[in-house]
Parts: structure tokens; sequence; C-alpha cells
């Protein structure tokens, strides 16, 4: 599964056998969640575990990273 990046204890990262719409996995020892990225907006579609705080932290962190988020699925899902 190819990851995108650590930090402060949550780890992004897709499956390799993923589809569209462009989403993101967030984990943590709690749990993890799904996030799609929207074109304007990052949308929580699912959540397993995982406390509110750090799923904000989640999203935020989405938030300022979309552009490697995005370019890391293109350059990945389009090989």
């Amino acid at each position: 599964m190819p990851e995108i990046f650590r930090i402060f204890g949550l780890r992004f990262f897709f499956y390799s056998d993923e589809h569209l719409p462009i989403h993101v996995h967030v984990k943590n020892g709690a749990g993890e969640a799904k996030f799609e990225i929207a074109t304007d907006e990052i949308i929580l579609k699912q959540s397993w575990g995982m406390k509110s705080k750090d799923l904000k932290m989640a999203e935020k962190l989405i938030q300022q990273h979309q552009d490697l988020i995005i370019d890391h699925w293109i350059k990945y899902f389009n090989n």
C-alpha cells in the first residue's frame, strides 16, 4: 500500500487497488478513516475508531497537503 506521508501519529496512504473518486486513508493507533478529495472540499466518507480530534487533524492535514495527495494518486494509478 503506497504511503504518502506520516505526521503527528497519523499515516496517510492508499490501498494498491483503489478506485475513483480520489480519496485517502488515514490510520493511527485507534482506528482508520477514509476521506474523499472533492474539487472544493474534503469529505469524511467512513471512520472506524478514530477520535473526533484526530479526524479534525487529519482533515486539516489533507487540506494542507491536497496537491501532494492528488499528485501521488495520479502518479501511482496512472502507471
